[in-house]
Formats: C-alpha cells, structure tokens, sequence
C-alpha cells in the first residue's frame, strides 16, 4: 500500500532531540520513527513499525525454517514460579513489580525461562514429544537504572525469545546448533556487520554461551578477538590463562619496610626505585599487588565485602566483575564500611590480613596471574610500611580466583601461543546458551525416556531483540545527513519526490507511484503541495533513509527524464519516464 507524505503521520525535525546521546537515537527521532513517551519507553510510528515489523518477518521466516513454533505469553506474570527459581529476588530492583486488587503479587516479565518450562511441563510427558523449539516476540520489562541511547537501552523492548527442549545433551546440542546457524542467517540478512563472541550466560545460568554482536561504536559491549587464531569473546568472557608456578626457593624471605607517604601506586613505585632500586631492571607497577575493596550486593539485601587482589598496573573492570558474579551488585567500599574492619589500612592493605579465615573474615580472591611462586609487593597493613618478596603459595593463600582485571589490546590470546588481544565496541543483538537443568530441576519438568525412566529436560535459549536491531541497523547505515536503511528492513522500496509546483511534474509522479504501487513495489510519495520546497522535500528523503530516491522535476520537461539516486552511495542516473518504473521494479527486485 502507497504512503503518501501528505497524509502520513510523520514530523520530520531538523534539530536533535535534547536528550539522545548517540546517533541512531537522534535520527530516528528526527526523521519520524519514533517518539519519547517516557525515559527508556518510545512510541513507534508508523515509519517505524514498519522496519520493525520487517525484521520480525525475518526472524519468524528463520525461526518457522527450523521447525520452532510461535506463541505468546503475557506480559503480566504470576510471582509463585519466579519464586520458585529464585528469580523473583535475584532481580532484585531490576523488575517491574506489582499487586492486584487483592494483594497477589505480580511482575512485568523480563524474561519467560519460567513461563516456557511450566507450558511444556502441562502439556507434554514423554520423550516421544521432544525434541522441540518454541518462541515467541514480545515486549520485555526491565527497570534499567540508567535507561539510554535510545532503542539500545531500554525499560520497555521487545524481545524474540525461543526455547529448545531436549532428553539429553547430545538432543540439546544439536538444537543449539540448528538456533546458532538460524541466527547467522537472520543477522545476514539483517544487513549491518557483526561478529560472534564467546560470552557469560548471567543470571540466566547454563554452560556454552554466545552472543551476536553488531559492530558499533557507540555499542556498550566491549569484546577482543585474536590477531592470530579466532578466539573472540566479550571482556565479560575473557579467560586469562594462568602462568605456570614459579620455583622460591631462593627469594629471600618477605620483609616489612617503610615506604611513607605511598598510598598509591604510582607512588610507591616511584619510592621502590629511589630507595630499593633492583638490579636487573627498574621496578614497575605490575610487580605490585594492588588489594581493591568492594561491597557485594545480594538479591536478599544482604551486603558482603569482598577484597580482590592484581597486579598494580591493571584496574578492575565493573563489568567483567559484575558479570563473573551477577546478579549480585558491586559497590566500592565506602568510609563508613571500611571503618567496620579495624584491620583495614586504606592504601597499605596486604594478603595478612584478608581471607575468610583472617581476623578480618573478609573473603579474597585473587587474579588468575597470581599464582604459586609469584612476588610481590604489596601493603604491611600497616601505615606508610610494604612488604617485598612476599611469595603467593608461601606467605599467603588466598581463598580462591575471579575475572575481574581489565583487558587490554596486547594482552595474550587465551587460546593460541602466537596471538594478541584486540578490542572493539558492540552492540548485542543476540545472544544463544545452553541453560541445561536449571529451570527444568527447580520446575520439576520431566519426561518418560524410551525405558519408562523419568529424566529431567535440558533446555537451549535463543534471544534476540528486533526492537534494538532497529537501532543498530540504523547505526551501522547511517551517514552524515540521515538514515540510510538495507532495502529489506526499509519502511518503503522507492522515495518518490514530486519537485516543483508543475501540473505535469505531479501527473507524472502521480502515475508512477500507481504502476509501481501495481507492480508490488512499496512507495513512500513525497506528494505534498503548497509551500514545500523542493528542498525541503530532499533533505526529508535522505533523513528518512529509503534505499532509492526517485525525483520527478524539471528534467521532465527538459529531457523527458526523472532521476533515479541510491541514498547509500549517491550515485545517480537519469531514467526516460516511459522507462522509469520496469528500471525501479527490476531495481527492486534485484
């Protein structure tokens, strides 16, 4: 069905919407896809729901490919089975919550493991029923703290979630696959580049874990691959290898000394050198141990300090912390908490006085780097005093290791000998993991085997969010003066621009909008009369993004010719007006 601009619901806007912070959001509200109703919450109009719409075709086309059947649950959800896994208090704040009249509890769902586990436990019993994959697309809920970027960070987005049910792991494997190759074509398809990366399954729990990143600057997600081999995962994921154990035997015992007035790093590497000079090479910041304090915050409000120790040249990563221990939240220890640990020397703290088992009870965990022969210096816990030659596996033990150091371009691949880590920024448009028992053993959903037996299922999860593909299509596409869309999510296949106030101009654009409405082209037709500018009329269809421009104007009287311009190159060609609409159809068909 034709659109046409001077009836179709849309203000194009020629200044940037104050609150949008990357360039998809900006245009996207400028060019009339969208609008703000609430911080993290948008309006789609008509512009956009056509795109979207466009991409939920796909994915259902994929998805129906490989035998996965659609459904829809609320989005108004019971307590009780949330409850059950956990869930209702591991989310902690991040759920929308709610009674009714009578007091039952409720959620807006952020997510349906729950809903899709007790489905198929009321209606299926045996092994005869699996393997088998459900979906659905439906609008999430989640009380982002700090909604932003438009469509990429939301409290309110519509998600594609699928689910795979199997008896066994060789079952569940396989569904994996089958949802992994889907995903690739649907992201072919899509039209922006993107990458697969190793990554964490979170509070979703479950084993092997990938996400599909869309290339972007602006993206949240940071993730490295290798120079050499073709390791690549998110910074969440990272694996550090560990170095082999070191012999001590002959490093000198550790011993106390002073160092004033070295509370920091930097500052303390600087005395070492000035006072303990070595004489193989300066010393620098990665021989020092640093001890960083944080709070863990537990669903249940339960708060636990936690003392993490690296290597003094590298800092700790909130993101990769967070998601080694989500869905606990991070906070650094405050004044008010360290005071709580008298034992505690802000700037001077050492391996002697943390560990579950020290005077202190608080529990520390190490970097992988950190291993048995290692030395060190680090703190004396005691003001203005070091401790040098202190060996790990010696002088202290501590109660275990975490991913929590940044990673940096140049680190060592964890994989391969002969490679180096470099990073980029992404989007995350996807995201595939085995969940496994998880929600089947704590829902109790089981099934006869081919014995009689009952067996637990094993469970695969397929995300992804065709609401945020809107945005990072657009960002991947745009350029300096609009959108710029792939013709197969496109709100239209041909801008059609009447340009001028000529009768004949607006005759001849009205029936090439109709041949071309008749041959099952979709057209957007700039139709509009008056005072719009031919001008004004342009700078609307580069904004607007549709892969052709067609311009009906003064070329028509001159040479009898309309022009014909691809908004992702610019290239453009002039078009007889008899020829004009078999050029576009096999343009379009192409």
């Amino acid at each position: 069905m034709m659109l046409r601009m001077s009836s179709l619901f849309v203000r194009t806007l020629r200044e940037d919407p104050v609150d949008a912070e990357v360039p998809s959001h900006r245009l996207l509200v400028r060019a009339g896809y969208i609008r703000r109703a609430a911080p993290g919450i948008y309006t789609w109009l008509p512009l956009g729901l056509r795109v979207l719409r466009k991409i939920e075709a796909i994915i259902r086309e994929e998805m129906d490919g490989i035998g996965a059947q659609e459904l829809s649950f609320p989005a108004l959800l019971p307590k009780e089975p949330y409850e059950a896994t956990g869930r209702w208090t591991d989310y902690g704040d991040g759920i929308f919550r709610l009674q009714d009249r009578k007091g039952n509890d409720y959620l807006l769902g952020p997510t349906h493991e729950e809903m899709f586990t007790l489905v198929v436990k009321d209606m299926y019993r045996s092994y005869k029923d699996l393997p088998l994959s459900i979906y659905q697309i439906q609008t999430k809920y989640r009380d982002e703290a700090r909604p932003r970027a438009g469509l990429l960070r939301g409290r309110e987005f519509i998600m594609k979630d699928s689910y795979s049910f199997d008896v066994d792991d060789a079952g569940l494997e396989a569904s994996y696959q089958r949802h992994r190759d889907a995903y690739i074509r649907i992201f072919d398809r899509l039209g922006f580049e993107y990458v697969i990366v190793k990554a964490t399954a979170g509070a979703m729990g479950g084993s092997k874990s990938e996400e599909f990143l869309a290339r972007a600057a602006v993206g949240e997600d940071t993730y490295v691959r290798c120079t050499h081999c073709d390791y690549a995962a998110n910074v969440e994921a990272v694996t550090v290898r560990a170095p082999a154990p070191l012999p001590y035997d002959d490093v000198p015992e550790a011993h106390a000394e002073q160092t004033p007035a070295t509370p920091t790093i930097q500052t303390l590497v600087d005395h070492l050198n000035a006072t303990f000079p070595r004489e193989d090479r300066p010393w620098h910041a990665g021989d020092t141990l640093k001890n960083v304090l944080v709070v863990l915050k537990h669903p249940d409000g339960t708060r636990e300090p936690l003392a993490i120790g690296l290597p003094g040249d590298r800092e700790v990563d909130q993101k990769r912390l967070e998601g080694q221990l989500e869905p606990i939240e991070v906070e650094p220890m405050d004044e008010a908490e360290l005071r709580k640990h008298p034992a505690l020397v802000r700037g001077y703290i050492g391996p002697g006085v943390l560990g579950e088992k020290s005077a202190s009870e608080i529990r520390y965990l190490v970097d992988p780097r950190v291993v048995e022969g290692t030395r060190w210096v680090t703190g004396a816990d005691v003001e203005g005093s070091h401790v040098l030659d202190l060996v790990a596996g010696r002088d202290f033990t501590p109660d275990g290791t975490i991913e929590a150091a940044d990673v940096r371009d140049g680190d060592p691949c964890p994989v391969c000998d002969d490679g180096t880590l470099e990073s980029a920024r992404g989007i995350e448009m996807g995201h595939i993991f085995q969940l496994g028992r998880k929600y089947a053993d704590a829902l109790d959903l089981q099934v006869l085997d081919e014995n009689g037996k009952l067996v637990t299922v094993t469970m695969g999860s397929y995300g992804i969010g065709p609401s945020r593909a809107v945005a990072a299509i657009a960002e991947g596409t745009l350029d300096d003066v609009g959108l710029c869309w792939p013709r197969n999510v496109a709100p239209a296949d041909v801008h059609l621009v009447a340009a001028g106030k000529d009768a004949d101009v607006f005759a001849a654009a009205d029936r090439i909008a109709h041949e071309l409405d008749a041959a099952g082209v979709q057209v957007l037709y700039d139709d509009r009369a008056g005072k719009i500018s031919p001008g004004v009329k342009f700078k609307d269809a580069e904004l607007i993004g549709v892969p052709t421009i067609v311009v009906v104007g003064k070329s028509l009287a001159e040479t009898g010719t309309v022009e014909v311009r691809d908004r992702a190159t610019g290239e453009r060609v002039d078009v007889t007006a008899e020829r004009v609409v078999d050029h576009l159809v096999a343009l379009v068909r192409a």
